[in-house]
């Protein structure tokens, strides 16, 4: 490797061409980058006082041992941004500067054939840079005076309109512009194939433009070090394809998540967002233990990511061609279950190898839709949700598929739970619904139940029946009694109380009989209205308690069936759980310190405390210990002749203990989970143990976040 420094626009005029390799980024430059190369040109431009600005390194792969001292193409391998931002702006400038030349060597002929062309050369070689794939035949029209292309690159579009604006409001004097350019230094840093790696250097540079991404790394380091024919054929014939499916913006958006879900499909476990990357290259050093050598193992590799790539996009991207599985993955999206796709991923790879049916898959997506949205309305906590789709599979037996799901489901454990129907019908009658984070898939759901005909939710607007506005009319207040006040706080957002209508402002705070009836329009009466979910309106003469009441158990029956739990016979989902041996349960029976008249109360006061904790929490009193559950233990017990013995499953490190009662055992043997052990023996100290108990509880709730 060898490295100068060099003006850009000679680093520009000396070299014959620049190529992209298919298997970098696409260009991804946006405003806000584009903005801050334009400010730092404008600022050099205007100072006599500043004699360069760097831009950061040009790094490419030359055949030769020197910079540019052969006519042959350099692979860039670091740079690519910024070598297409700045032959766009050229290539504006030169539309602007036209035949005058504001300064010395930037007349619009000089610009073109200094740095933008290779005006001996023809075809490919005309051009001093070559990007890959759409943003090369955009590029190229660009600064070639060229026929754009029928699907042009959106970014290199976008940006070289936007460097043309820039320049017409005339705010910078187009002499700014070129001595700003002429003061632009970059690195010059050649590569030789022989004796560099370029991908250890691609990954240790630091580059000033856009960070790459995760999905980008991944592709360089697959295709990076191919023989030429290989990692084109392997890039035309599976990388490519991904990105036309997920498209321009998508790819940029979406492919990293992808490549996450993904790996957790391959591997169990779920990478850190920002260490996809690094999970990549350990999935494939193992994988290739199974391979006959890497070049099957690459093509094995690239083929498997394109097949799953291809299912994402059906389900997070909608092109799903079967259109029961469409609607139903469009369910999932608006209630943004991203943490289900590594489940998903698996069921739809089964489904197109023909180990699932349609049916089951269908099922299945709208099984895992009323389990999320069923929390949702109880208000579990979403904590260990992701933990629990990048397992699920682990339970399956795929020769009874759905069953075996079904009874996963069921099983789930502490706050994994899947909401039974009562403790969903009751939570429907008193949530707020229309704060919830997803009122417009609720309410599109309960109305198209069913129905061949679907309605358009979006051409609609929620409508309180009892209106919102506090300082309610005499005739309300006569409708609702003399308890009018709290009737309205208690209903007024909740599911018996809303609905759908295309006259909100014409209902305004109107009487229920006027906006049952309508009298100047009847046509726009709810009396009058085609939505299933106004229908019985028109037989009610008042609206008031009851009446909300009795729609809520309407339509929370309806909504039973809109998202119906799992359900098995009991005898098939006994053989789902697992054996217990009668001779390892215990009891409190078998601790007979806490059947003392000394130790006995401290403890019903604690575990009392403890269970009030959450929900979530469960007790399980095993042989030596009590131990208190959430996903795991958080506090074990281990009852002593005058105290109890408390082992916190957390880090000392993270311990905040003002009174200093905590002991860290993080280093010797000692019983229970985790590094903190802390004594309990008198009744004043329980509500400040409690706090330190409270404490692992909530840091094992944000380990299992879903972030």
């Amino acid at each position: 490797m060898k490295a100068t420094e060099a003006k850009l626009l000679d680093f520009l005029k000396k070299s014959p061409q620049f190529v992209i390799p298919i298997y970098q980024r696409t260009y991804s430059w946006t405003e806000k980058e584009c903005r801050q190369l334009w400010d730092d040109i404008v600022r050099c431009g205007s100072s006599n006082k500043i004699a360069v600005h760097f831009v950061g390194s040009i790094v490419y792969i030359e055949s030769g041992h020197g910079q540019i001292t052969v006519q042959s193409p350099m692979l860039v391998i670091d740079g690519q941004q910024r070598l297409a931002t700045v032959s766009l702006l050229l290539a504006a400038l030169s539309i602007a500067v036209a035949d005058s030349e504001p300064f010395d060597g930037f007349s619009r002929r000089k610009i073109k054939n200094y740095y933008l062309l290779n005006p001996e050369e023809s075809g490919e070689r005309h051009f001093k840079l070559l990007l890959s794939q759409t943003d090369k035949a955009t590029l190229t029209a660009i600064v070639g005076d060229g026929e754009e292309p029928q699907q042009p690159s959106f970014r290199i579009k976008a940006n070289y309109e936007l460097f043309h604006k820039w320049i017409a409001e005339g705010t910078v004097e187009l002499a700014t512009l070129c001595k700003g350019l002429a003061k632009l230094v970059v690195v010059d840093i050649a590569l030789t194939r022989d004796q560099d790696n370029p991908q250890l250097i691609f990954e240790s540079m630091n580059s000033t433009g856009k960070v790459l991404s995760q999905a980008d790394l991944i592709r360089n380091f697959i295709l990076m070090g191919l023989e030429p024919v290989l990692q084109t054929r392997l890039y035309e014939q599976f990388w490519r394809p991904m990105e036309l499916d997920f498209g321009q913006e998508a790819y940029g958006t979406h492919f990293d998540s992808f490549m996450r879900h993904y790996l957790t499909v391959k591997t169990g476990e779920i990478p850190n967002i920002n260490a996809v990357y690094d999970e990549f290259k350990g999935h494939a050093r193992i994988s290739r233990a199974d391979a006959a050598d890497d070049k099957s193992h690459i093509e094995h590799l690239v083929r498997e990511i394109r097949d799953y790539a291809r299912h994402f996009c059906a389900m997070a991207l909608g092109t799903e061609p079967d259109v029961d599985l469409q609607l139903a993955f469009q369910d999932l999206r608006e209630l943004k279950v991203d943490v289900a796709y590594p489940f998903l991923l698996e069921l739809y790879h089964d489904y197109k190898h023909k180990l699932l049916s349609k049916k089951d898959l269908l099922a299945s997506v709208r099984l895992i839709e009323a389990y999320v949205f069923r929390r949702a309305i109880c208000a579990i906590p979403t904590n260990s949700t992701n933990k629990t789709f990048a397992t699920f599979t682990k339970a399956l037996k795929k020769d009874r598929y759905f069953e075996s799901i079904q009874a996963h489901f069921l099983n789930l454990p502490s706050y994994r739970k899947f909401p039974n129907d009562e403790e969903f019908r009751r939570d429907l009658h008193t949530r707020d619904l229309y704060n919830f984070r997803s009122r417009s898939y609720w309410l599109r759901r309960l109305e198209n139940h069913g129905r061949k005909e679907r309605v358009s939710v979006g051409e609609y607007t929620i409508e309180h029946i009892l209106p919102q506005n506090e300082n309610l009319s005499s005739e309300w207040r006569e409708a609702l009694g003399t308890d009018w006040k709290r009737i309205q706080e208690n209903y007024l957002h909740t599911l018996g109380n809303l609905t759908l209508t295309a006259y909100n402002a014409d209902y305004s705070d109107h009487s229920f009989t006027e906006k049952r009836d309508m009298p100047n329009a009847p046509e726009k009466g709810l009396k009058q209205s085609p939505l299933w979910l106004n229908q019985g309106f028109g037989s009610l003469a008042a609206w008031d308690e009851a009446a909300i009441k009795a729609r809520a158990d309407r339509l929370a029956k309806l909504a039973l069936s809109v998202w119906s739990g799992p359900a098995l016979p009991p005898d098939i989902l006994n053989a789902y759980r697992p054996k217990t041996d009668p001779a390892t349960e215990y009891s409190i029976e078998d601790h007979p310190f806490l059947l003392t008249p000394s130790i006995r109360p401290l403890f019903e006061a604690f575990r009392k405390a403890v269970v009030a904790l959450d929900p979530c929490v469960s007790e399980e009193f095993q042989k030596w210990k009590v131990a208190y559950k959430a996903e795991t233990n958080f506090v074990d017990v281990s009852p002593q002749v005058k105290r109890l013995k408390l082992a916190l499953n957390m880090r000392f490190t993270d311990l905040n203990d003002p009174k200093g009662i905590c002991k860290d055992v993080s280093g010797v043997g000692h019983f229970g989970n985790g590094d903190v052990e802390v004594v309990l023996s008198r009744m004043e100290d329980l509500p400040y143990v409690i706090g330190l108990v409270r404490h692992s509880l909530e840091l094992q709730h944000g380990n299992d976040s879903d972030a």
